[in-house]
């Protein structure tokens, strides 16, 4: 499966952003898979941040995990101010005490304006681009999370395999 639509300007992105390798994560705040590949993929940004691109796109799985959705539009409403990957990277290491009010608590360390986050977390704006996210995943085969692709390939694996990949490619 390839990943449609591609990666474009609206994507999150960090790392190298001209990168020949382009990663796209499709993650749950709150699944457990995804917090334990942040650690791996973190790893992945320090030893090779400068030869790749790394995307995030939300892919809540709401059903499953009640506080996944809020998660994803706190982290959106965070990026309306400048901390996309602050709020993103605060929610996975703090992953076992998600909830809404974790969140409200993030943003205020996070030095967010509270008011203005607290309008955008309800703006359908957001929602739409969650949603966005998440239907772009369901065309581009992804079942489960995390998901990732590799240059718009899917990649059949985890975070630690993404990583050898990485490692034994990437000189």
């Amino acid at each position: 499966m390839s990943l449609k639509p591609a990666v474009s300007k609206t994507d999150h992105a960090q790392g190298n952003l001209d990168a020949d390798l382009v990663i796209v994560e499709y993650g749950d705040y709150q699944c457990p898979y995804c917090g334990a590949a942040y650690p791996v993929l973190k790893e992945l940004m320090k030893e090779f941040g400068s030869q790749i691109k790394f995307v995030f796109r939300n892919f809540p799985l709401s059903e499953m995990h009640q506080y996944a959705r809020p998660a994803a539009l706190a982290a959106e409403a965070a990026n309306l101010q400048g901390k996309f990957w602050e709020m993103h990277d605060a929610i996975y290491e703090n992953q076992q005490d998600l909830n809404e009010n974790f969140l409200m608590k993030l943003a205020e360390k996070l030095k967010l304006n509270i008011p203005q986050f607290e309008k955008d977390l309800e703006s359908t704006e957001l929602a739409n681009k969650v949603d966005a996210d998440f239907e772009s995943g369901i065309v581009s085969g992804v079942n489960g999370t995390p998901s990732f692709f590799v240059n718009g390939k899917k990649f059949d694996g985890g975070a630690e395999n993404l990583l050898e990949l990485v490692r034994e490619n990437v000189k």
